[in-house]
């Protein structure tokens, strides 16, 4: 996957701090990435308040590299 936006702030629409219920309203291709990284957040009571660095933290996952592949969703 490639993260050339990766860190740019004026490429990015989802940040770390939005709750994944917040992305999944975004676009559908959002449970898609997520699912990438093993997280089923669609119909996760969790999902509704807890923030995609909460989320991450709790799976040992890094929450920068699932906010950058879900931002290439955005990408023209």
């Amino acid at each position: 996957m490639d993260h050339a936006n990766f860190g740019d702030p004026m490429s990015q629409k989802i940040d770390k701090e939005m709750t994944f219920y917040e992305i999944l309203q975004m676009s559908p291709d959002v449970a898609r990435v997520l699912s990438e990284f093993n997280l089923g957040c669609v119909g996760c009571l969790g999902a509704t308040s807890e923030s995609i660095a909460q989320g991450a933290r709790a799976h040992g996952l890094d929450a920068d590299e699932i906010v950058a592949a879900l931002n290439e969703i955005f990408t023209d």
